[in-house]
């Protein structure tokens, strides 16, 4: 789990394809010191588990699905990519539950002084609510205005400063996470639900 709070900004050291997998390998000399080969790392809000970690570079391995429902198949070397570790008990929850599996992919309409206005895929616009919480990127939003086909986030200047977002441009693609809790409420409330069923 993941709290959407963006720990250190990575560089893309490498993408390798192999069989049925791109090998990723990511320069974030903090999160590499406390990652340990098998612990799940938020990169650009997509959970993957790290196979290596030593000289401060973190490796994992991507397989189709996870690079079918991201953007991270084009990531390139050089390029500037969010990092966090999953979160440690006792240490706080301070932006939301983040699971690290990415619904889909958004489309920027508008980058300015203000934010960001994404385009989503309809199947994750009926999951936004204003002030609700959204992971872009995997960094904690709050979405600060719902339109019929977009949101609108805020960016404060630490935001844009600590994470990749404040190189964002219109026609980008971000990765983009709901809450999680409203994908359980949107089922249990479901007419015709009984516990068991599918």
């Amino acid at each position: 789990m993941f709290t959407g709070i963006v720990r250190e900004l990575g560089t893309v050291e490498a993408v390798e394809e192999g069989a049925g997998v791109v090998r990723l390998s990511v320069r974030a000399p903090e999160t590499a010191e406390r990652t340990e080969v098998g612990d799940s790392v938020s990169v650009n809000g997509v959970c993957l588990t790290a196979v290596a970690a030593a000289d401060g570079v973190l490796a994992f391995d991507a397989v189709p699905e996870t690079l079918r429902r991201s953007s991270l198949g084009r990531l390139e070397p050089g390029a500037a990519v969010n990092v966090e570790p999953a979160l440690r008990a006792g240490e706080p929850l301070g932006g939301h539950i983040v699971q690290g599996h990415v619904d889909g992919v958004g489309r920027v309409l508008r980058a300015d002084e203000e934010g960001l206005e994404i385009e989503p895929p309809e199947e994750i616009l009926r999951y936004c609510v204003e002030k609700g919480s959204i992971a872009v990127e995997g960094v904690s939003l709050t979405i600060a205005t719902l339109g019929e086909r977009t949101f609108g986030v805020a960016l404060v200047p630490h935001t844009r400063e600590e994470t990749t977002l404040g190189t964002v441009a219109e026609g980008d693609e971000l990765n983009l996470e709901v809450d999680v809790i409203a994908k359980h409420v949107e089922r249990l409330v479901r007419p015709g639900y009984h516990p068991g069923s599918t």
